[in-house]
């Protein structure tokens, strides 16, 4: 097959949304990372992806593949899976093209969330407590620093909800993580002894610890809010803040690591182009935040 007349082959990306309206934020990203053309569709599943993959992978020859790209997007991280899955069903030999997920940006933020943590603290053996874990971020957050040998407690306000997010990601990445519940201050107060590094993952504008009960906390080293919309996660915290030293305490703010986020959303499309075969799920995104980081303290 030749390259078309006139120029290079065309980058072109699929944005495959599982809400019925797909999120501008993640077109907008795919278009900074270099894609030449977005197709956003809505509305995706397991059972109607596959005539959008068949068309992907079957269209160009072998050496052109990897100019098209396929990008799993939506509010439900769940449902995002079980389209990252069913597309994969359909790959054989090379029949396949560069696959990304990134439902409502959690591996991207809870990558950039935990390659900062890493660049301060070797977090092997260290305790951290996830608040509000057991939503995308969370989830995935807690898996990429189990991975690096942390002992990371998973907080719900309820325990059977912590526990069944727990059991979930063991079945998925096959690690350990600890459940706790955190429905009261006292609770939470209990499931900090002994913990090292905080992450606040909850709900916009809730605030989940306040900032008397981390200010003179004999253990605590670091602290992350990843909610940006007042009043924050963690109360003592800005959202600017960037290894900002408070109480003695490392801090960041949602947008003091919100850059790297969006720099590693960036490049992870960006790689989707170089060949047909990349597929960059948490840990693989986790992988290219911890790199980016490690160029920029160069």
């Amino acid at each position: 097959m030749r390259e078309p007349t006139g120029g290079t082959m065309k980058k072109l990306l699929f944005q495959l949304d599982t809400d019925p309206i797909p999120n501008t934020f993640d077109t907008v990203v795919a278009y900074d990372g270099g894609a030449d053309h977005v197709t956003v569709h809505g509305g995706i599943t397991p059972e109607n992806v596959g005539k959008m993959v068949d068309g992907a992978i079957f269209t160009r020859a072998p050496s052109y593949k990897k100019y098209t790209a396929l990008f799993v997007t939506g509010s439900n991280m769940a449902e995002g899976e079980a389209v990252f899955a069913a597309i994969k069903k359909h790959y054989f030999g090379n029949f396949r093209v560069s696959v990304m997920l990134d439902s409502n940006g959690s591996n991207t933020t809870a990558a950039a969330g935990a390659a900062y943590i890493m660049s301060h603290i070797d977090v092997r053996g260290k305790r951290v407590v996830i608040l509000a874990g057991t939503g995308p971020v969370g989830q995935r957050a807690g898996v990429m620093l189990a991975s690096e040998g942390a002992e990371v407690i998973l907080t719900s306000r309820r325990l059977d909800r912590s526990e069944a997010a727990c059991a979930g990601m063991k079945k998925s990445f096959n690690v350990d993580l600890v459940p706790g519940e955190a429905a009261s201050p006292p609770a939470v107060d209990k499931v900090l002894e002994g913990a090292h590094i905080v992450m606040a993952t909850g709900a916009a504008g809730v605030q989940l610890l306040a900032e008397e009960q981390w200010r003179d906390h004999p253990t605590l080293q670091f602290l992350i809010d990843a909610n940006a919309t007042p009043p924050l996660g963690i109360g003592g915290v800005e959202a600017l803040d960037k290894g900002t030293l408070r109480h003695g305490k490392i801090c960041f703010g949602a947008l003091g690591f919100g850059g790297l986020k969006l720099e590693v959303h960036r490049a992870c499309v960006e790689k989707m182009f170089e060949s047909n075969k990349q597929s960059f799920d948490g840990q693989e995104i986790f992988a290219l935040a911890r790199e980016l980081l490690a160029e920029q303290q160069e």
